[in-house]
């Protein structure tokens, strides 16, 4: 997936920044890859430890980004979750969006809204749950 460069120089630590050698980088959302922007024709890779923030696709513990604009976390959905019985963050969030209140663009590593991504981790949560109650 294509990211912006705007969103790379923005979650680039400085060191990382000081290598930005690339024009076309993509973003790389596998869970067991460290790499998280690369750009083959300038031979130019970004790992997790090159961001200023956690990506939670690349991530297995808590805290584990999933909205980097309201800073919603997967224990924040499941919390939310077991508090309500239901999943009123993701409203929320659409209403904020709607609002024109978020920066998915730069915030998030992606560089795309998060939506999908909450709607992933709530999938996943509830999956989760459902299996431990068998």
């Amino acid at each position: 997936m294509k990211v912006d460069l705007v969103t790379v120089k923005a979650l680039l630590t400085g060191n990382a920044l000081r290598r930005l050698d690339g024009k076309e980088y993509r973003f790389c959302p596998e869970r067991d890859c460290d790499v998280v922007y690369f750009d083959r024709e300038a031979d130019s890779v970004f790992d997790k430890r090159d961001l200023r923030v956690r990506v939670g696709q690349k991530e297995s513990e808590d805290p584990i980004p999933v909205c980097y604009c309201f800073e919603i976390t997967t224990a924040d959905l499941r919390e939310d979750i077991a508090t309500t019985g239901e999943a009123g963050i993701p409203k929320m969030i659409a209403e904020e969006v709607k609002a024109g209140h978020c920066a998915c663009e730069v915030r998030n590593p992606q560089g795309t809204c998060c939506l999908g991504n909450v709607t992933k981790a709530l999938n996943e949560i509830r999956h989760a749950a459902s299996v431990a109650t068998r």
